[in-house]
């Protein structure tokens, strides 16, 4: 397994490329604002990538999805609560005062529990609503490699003040469904550097407030 991160945006948002080297099969996830550089990356690692699947709606997280789906013809899939920020990504990204975010066609819907199948990769959808409502997690248990999107990050968790956001939520999401997880799982996440579960056990500040 190759994990690929691309930092980009004025958010410095992590998207990746995830591939299965035996068989040269990729995933994109959560590809920001520079599309230009995963479609370099693919074409020079040789990747055939089919599909891109991410694990929010947000705009600092979707802005590239349009245009490498116009290039590499790629189906693109997120949970059904987080269409509606997709759908309305060219407002919301005016609004924001950032670059036009073109919204991505939805190809298909990102269920919990389903398991995605990459090459001789397998990784399994973690619904973790709260800091959006359909906002997922991938984890790949073999490898025990979590994909975090904004659901947690080192020392901190998600922001909740935006629409559609639910601080309860989060965290009971984070309780029950990713500190679950072996301890030894590496966190690579939507924004900032890669921790481990242990890490965010033991010195996470924010989940020291709540127990589910």
């Amino acid at each position: 397994m190759k994990v690929m991160k691309l930092t980009s945006g004025i958010y410095m948002e992590n998207g990746y490329i995830v591939g299965d080297e035996e068989t040269g099969v990729a995933v994109i996830i959560d590809p920001g604002d520079e599309a230009g550089d995963f479609l370099r990356i693919v074409e020079e690692e040789k990747w055939t990538v089919e599909k891109i699947i991410n694990t929010h709606g947000h705009i600092d997280h979707i802005g590239g999805v349009a245009k490498i789906q116009s290039k590499l013809n790629l189906p693109f899939y997120i949970h059904k609560g987080d269409e509606l920020y997709v759908k309305n990504a060219t407002i919301l990204s005016g609004m924001m005062g950032v670059k036009r975010v073109i919204p991505p066609k939805i190809d298909g819907n990102l269920e919990d529990g389903e398991v995605i199948q990459i090459g001789n990769l397998q990784a399994k959808v973690i619904h973790t609503p709260g800091h959006t409502p359909g906002g997922v997690c991938f984890y790949f248990e073999k490898e025990k490699i979590l994909f975090s999107g904004d659901t947690l990050f080192q020392g901190s968790i998600g922001r909740t003040d935006l629409p559609g956001g639910n601080y309860r939520q989060l965290l009971e999401s984070i309780h029950k469904k990713l500190l679950v997880l072996p301890d030894e799982t590496r966190v690579y996440s939507g924004h900032g550097e890669e921790t481990t579960i242990e890490l965010e056990k033991q010195y996470n500040p924010f989940l020291f407030q709540a127990r589910f």
